[in-house]
């Protein structure tokens, strides 16, 4: 397997983050999951918002997400952030949660489509299509199976 381009984002974890126990709370990693996501599109020299301004989103499509060890308030935490699959209608990103000691917290996919907002409905369309060298990027940089 050929190693992906990732992205890495430092997460400030905050007391707004965390359960009763003091755990991080599960939901808040869903929120870490768009800040690796949006970190990997500027990487690699591109702009979300440009994509809106176009008139487009990327809505999540599926999530998948493995809970493996807990992080608490006072660790440190990174996302790590790569292309999975890209199929010119679907994108899937990989990542890992990993603390400070570089241990995986938590692993998995989230896989997005491209939709075209019309007449009030959002349209699905296709990536590759609508932005052709982005696409091209992705498929530069995604994870390959050797």
């Amino acid at each position: 397997m050929t190693i992906p381009y990732i992205a890495t984002k430092e997460i400030e974890l905050t007391y707004a983050d965390t359960d009763k126990m003091g755990v991080i709370y599960h939901g808040s990693y869903i929120r870490w999951l768009e800040l690796g996501r949006t970190r990997l599109i500027e990487d690699v020299g591109f702009d979300y918002l440009e994509m809106e301004r176009a008139g487009y989103f990327a809505p999540v499509y599926n999530l998948d997400i493995t809970y493996k060890k807990s992080i608490r308030l006072g660790d440190r935490a990174a996302v790590r952030t790569w292309v999975e699959d890209n199929s010119g209608i679907r994108t899937t990103y990989g990542f890992q949660i990993v603390n400070g000691q570089d241990e995986v917290c938590a692993e998995g996919t989230t896989t997005h489509i491209v939709v075209k907002q019309a007449d009030g409905d959002f349209r699905p369309v296709s990536f590759k299509k609508a932005f052709p060298d982005w696409f091209a990027k992705y498929e530069a940089i995604k994870r390959k199976v050797d």
